[in-house]
């Protein structure tokens, strides 16, 4: 890690799960990575605001708006902003086809990579079985995860004084929950399948909170994870190369900037 990096340009940048409006979001992480790397093209890919929780309880600080004045700024200096809503924005799907400050926003999208390789880009949110057919479920399952971030707060800290590492309460809880019912495989199927059905090469895209690409399901899958944890992005480079880069270095004030790491196993050469 160096202590002071050099902004990073890539091809292809992909953001999911934002989830701004909520106390979980890692919005100062986020301007940092904003901060250090740019890119041509930057799909949010879903769930950046998120509506569910501003409906119900307003919470907006000033970083949050620091975040969509930082996107909005990356427009204005040339790069091609798309916003694919996911089930918590879902309120943007009402304007398909139009343009906000330069951001367009679109259901879909096919990405073609540097290498020729085309990536069907899409939140995900409609392969959730919870989400299509019991989104009562959806919205209990919700609160119970922004339950569990609030935990994870306070439990990290008798954690720390104990001597121990972080781990993730909220992770953990809704990790089991998908598996409890097989979610997150049938999820990775399903968006896999997709593709396939689009005649591309993989698919892009988040929902679920859990950066990977892989190949198991005969296209690529990668998800983009999240800003609320894993604080994680996709890049593409210059080669068409993808890799998850995740950014939960410690920010202090004063201190200077380092850069995230590359998740350990996670890049790949698409």
């Amino acid at each position: 890690m160096s202590d002071s990096p050099e902004t990073r340009r890539y091809r292809a940048l992909f953001i999911s799960d934002v989830h701004l409006g909520t106390k979980g979001c890692q919005a100062e992480l986020l301007l940092d990575f904003l901060k250090y790397n740019e890119a041509d093209t930057v799909y949010l890919v879903g769930d950046i605001v998120d509506g569910w929780r501003l409906k119900a309880n307003w919470y907006w600080p000033q970083k949050h708006n620091d975040v969509v004045q930082k996107l909005l700024r990356k427009g204005r200096k040339g790069a091609r902003m798309l916003y694919l809503p996911g089930n918590h924005d879902e309120f943007l799907r009402d304007y398909y086809g139009t343009h906000f400050g330069g951001i367009e926003v679109v259901e879909t999208a096919i990405h073609e990579a540097a290498d020729g390789k085309r990536y069907l880009v899409i939140h995900g949110d409609v392969f959730d079985l919870v989400v299509r057919h019991a989104k009562w479920l959806a919205f209990l399952g919700d609160w119970a995860y922004t339950a569990a971030l609030g935990i994870n707060t306070y439990l990290n800290k008798i954690r720390r004084r104990l001597g121990l590492t972080y781990w993730s309460l909220s992770q953990w809880a809704k990790l089991k929950v998908k598996n409890a019912v097989n979610y997150i495989g049938k999820f990775e199927e399903a968006v896999a399948e997709e593709a396939k059905r689009h005649q591309v090469d993989g698919v892009i895209c988040g929902h679920i909170h859990h950066a990977t690409i892989h190949d198991q399901f005969g296209v690529r899958y990668v998800n983009c994870g999240d800003w609320v944890e894993s604080c994680t992005a996709v890049a593409e480079h210059e080669d068409g190369r993808l890799e998850i880069i995740s950014w939960t270095r410690k920010l202090e004030k004063n201190a200077p900037a380092q850069e995230g790491e590359v998740v350990e196993g996670a890049r790949a050469a698409a």
